[in-house]
């Protein structure tokens, strides 16, 4: 179900778990697009030369899943901020999934904070953050 106002949520609600995808194919693409064409996100093994576990999903790329989930969720959110940490490297053709849960909602002025994280298949956190979006009454 859409998210399309404030009165639709509540405090502790989970956000449909989102499955970004971290294809080497995908990375590269972004990589490329945004001039990032270095090995450490387009070539598994030159990235292991350079001391990584492999090509590495970009942190901004990372950000923008986060941000589509958010939008998966509740399309018509403003999104005000989005703060992450970076724990570790999202390696790309690794399975990952996002998910984020709400953990306050400000009914005077219409904001929601919703706490994020982005897991690898076994489990580990590589990166979270929190997000504030604003959400119409």
């Amino acid at each position: 179900m859409a998210i399309e106002k404030l009165d639709d949520i509540e405090f502790g609600n989970d956000l449909p778990t989102f499955v970004p995808d971290t294809s080497l194919a995908a990375t590269t693409k972004f990589a490329k697009l945004v001039g990032w064409d270095g090995p450490r996100f387009t070539d598994h093994e030159a990235a292991k030369k350079e001391g990584l576990p492999g090509a590495m999903v970009p942190g901004i790329l990372s950000q923008g899943y986060l941000v589509a989930m958010i939008h998966n969720w509740a399309p018509t959110a403003e999104i005000l901020t989005v703060d992450t940490v970076f724990r570790a490297p999202v390696i790309a053709d690794e399975g990952h999934t996002i998910n984020g849960v709400v953990t306050d909602i400000n009914d005077d002025d219409g904001k929601v904070e919703i706490d994020l994280t982005v897991a690898n298949e076994k489990g580990e956190t590589r990166v979270f953050g929190t997000a504030t979006v604003k959400l119409p009454h």
